[in-house]
């Protein structure tokens, strides 16, 4: 492995690889690049056709299906690929951040009304149903317009479309392309977080780095916060494992050689990509839809707990960002303007000041970068730079990435009682089940601060804020 510059190195050209794969760390994260076999991963990514640039990994790197996580890839819209395994499972699982008017004092008192009305309000869990009930056709709105159709429901204003990336909704989203499966797992779950690393946490503004940036973005020291974490439940998941299926045929079809059947892909300009890349849309869609209800619930539940009224509370939407997506872009690379289909796989875009679609509000800062931590440890507001747009197709980490699997997470909890130990550093959390915490614990994820350090130091990213936990809700 050859150091590049702060923060990068890079796995040389080797037996199929098409370029080069480059990997974000510090120095001390390289040993769990060769523990969690993220290198083959990359060297694999890096064989596939028309892969424009290097195959990367963010910091947050771990081993994932097909792509690792923490996987960036694009590809030439005429001579690449899109390939299912390179977005993921949980298509378009994302972050949103909500800012308050409330200041941390006026909600520690009340702390475990707040999280215990979330948990209430907001159904969580792997089989949860929505508060909404919607029917066919109504979901078909819901794939082909995503946040729009929640404001339109009274899930939120039309205020919070600027703060989201794509002002949640995706053009290109198909719903011929979804089979019929999916449209029965996705009735009953808009709405609901979900399992897993899902959560609602309550937090506060701890530190501020950039006063500027953090003064654009509407946040300021001991500000309470509220983040969400979910994706397109049950909908996505089944898109992409049809997807996955209906691929597996499509090497054969136009001489795709791949080195592991988990990549299995399809020219992007193909029947079956573009197949793939309308129904990925809609599941893109869903989970916008999915965030803007959820948002608006745990809005209502804050209110309730704490008595206050819509101006009291002033919740309003700070940002929204995609993790897991495939989206056309247009970027500079090698001295040329180059449309390219960017895969993000647990990677968040970053993009600079000045790029256009950056909301007004935010255009002279950049793009509001949120990367969650865990229960227990701090998350981060970021801002892209750009270097980013230069080295990376302006994208970094979306978070702390896990560091041990679920099955050795409960094994370390045993005996523990892990509602507890954050109690005593001052964070109520509620799950649905011990075993829910035991796989969430603290230290089954990276430390979100080294991460972002990394980060930082390749120079992807400004740090603008830290938030502290204080209450979460975990699926």
């Amino acid at each position: 492995m050859r150091y590049v510059g702060p923060g990068c190195w890079e796995l040389p050209r080797q037996d199929g690889m098409r370029t080069v794969a480059r990997i974000y760390a510090t120095e001390e994260m390289l040993d769990s690049v060769f523990e969690d076999r993220v290198h083959l991963q990359l060297d694999n990514v890096a064989s596939l056709p028309g892969i424009v640039g290097p195959a990367m990994a963010m910091p947050d790197f771990h081993w994932g299906y097909g792509f690792p996580i923490g996987g960036v890839a694009a590809f030439d819209l005429d001579e690449g690929v899109i390939s299912p395994g390179g977005v993921g499972y949980d298509i378009n699982c994302g972050v949103r951040l909500l800012s308050t008017r409330l200041e941390v004092k006026e909600v520690s008192a009340r702390l475990r009304d707040v999280v215990e009305q979330l948990f209430r309000d907001v159904p969580t869990g792997v089989g949860s149903s929505g508060v909404l009930s919607v029917s066919q056709r109504e979901l078909e709105e819901v794939v082909r317009q995503g946040a729009r159709w929640a404001v339109g429901r009274g899930f939120g204003s039309e205020s919070d479309l600027e703060f989201i990336e794509e002002g949640g909704m995706m053009d290109r989203a198909d719903i011929k392309a979804v089979r019929p499966r999916s449209w029965k797992r996705g009735l009953e779950q808009l709405g609901t977080l979900g399992s897993g690393n899902h959560f609602l946490e309550i937090g506060y503004v701890e530190e501020v780095y950039d006063f500027k940036a953090a003064e654009a973005f509407g946040l300021r020291e001991n500000q309470v916060t509220l983040m969400v974490h979910c994706g397109s439940r049950g909908f996505g998941y089944q898109i992409c494992d049809d997807y996955l299926r209906e691929m597996e045929s499509t090497g054969e079809k136009y001489g795709i050689e791949i080195p592991e059947r988990q990549l299995v892909c399809a020219p992007f300009k193909s029947d079956e990509g573009q197949a793939y890349f309308q129904a990925m849309n809609c599941a893109v869609n869903y989970a916008f839809a999915n965030r803007q209800v959820i948002a608006s619930l745990a809005g209502r539940a804050l209110k309730k707990a704490l008595g206050l009224s819509d101006e009291e509370l002033g919740l309003r939407t700070v940002y929204e960002v995609a993790h897991n997506i495939a989206k056309v872009e247009t970027h500079l690379w090698e001295g040329q303007n180059r449309k390219l289909c960017v895969h993000r796989k647990g990677a968040t875009r970053a993009f600079a000041a000045g790029h256009p679609e950056v909301p007004e509000r935010y255009r002279a800062i950049g793009q509001p970068v949120l990367v969650p931590g865990d229960m227990g440890r701090s998350s981060y507001v970021l801002c892209g730079t750009d270097k980013a747009m230069k080295q990376t197709f302006g994208s970094t980490c979306h978070g702390a990435g896990r560091r041990m699997s679920r099955t050795r997470a409960e094994k370390s909890a045993q005996g523990r009682d892990i509602a507890a130990e954050l109690l005593k550093k001052g964070i109520v959390v509620r799950g649905q089940s011990r075993k829910t915490l035991a796989e969430e614990l603290p230290e089954a994820y990276k430390d979100a601060g080294q991460v972002v350090e990394a980060c930082k130091t390749a120079g992807l990213v400004s740090k603008v804020v830290r938030l502290r936990p204080l209450g979460c809700v975990k699926g």
